[in-house]
């Protein structure tokens, strides 16, 4: 729930977020099996943790190529640290003919924050790469990794 988050991170976000770009909430009714998450973190970060059956794609390597057996229809959500990555690459595959891209709120950090879970390749986990120690302070609830 977006209310339990501090003013200074709103407004963190607030300033991150292109207000033309769809948001979705861990809490929306969109998040159903059907959606493909798509992290957008680099493959360390992945590693660590992410939201369970998502997909990797990276950022600084993310290419087209990579998910071009995806339907141009599918309800996909992109997701970072925080959302801002994930937002760009989002605008890639929105420019691309991908029609339902969502940007998670708030990226993994908040959806951890709100208690929902996270896996590796081992299975459920509390680790999360916290990105740096600048950007780890948003990161209230799970093991922060750098």
């Amino acid at each position: 729930m977006v209310w339990g988050q501090s003013l200074a991170y709103k407004t963190l976000l607030k300033g991150v977020y292109d207000k033309e770009f769809p948001l979705v909430y861990p809490e929306d009714k969109i998040l159903t099996e059907e959606v493909l998450f798509l992290d957008t973190r680099e493959i360390s970060e992945f590693e660590v943790s992410h939201i369970k059956d998502a997909k990797w794609v990276g950022y600084d390597t993310f290419s087209l190529n990579a998910i071009s057996e995806i339907p141009k229809n599918k309800d996909i959500v992109v997701y970072c640290s925080i959302g801002a990555r994930s937002q760009e690459i989002g605008k890639k595959l929105k420019e691309a003919g991908y029609q339902n891209v969502y940007n998670l709120y708030g990226g993994i950090f908040h959806w951890v924050n709100e208690g929902h879970p996270v896996f590796d390749e081992h299975g459920k986990t509390n680790r999360v790469h916290a990105y740096s120690k600048t950007w780890g302070i948003w990161l209230n609830k799970g093991d922060k990794v750098y």
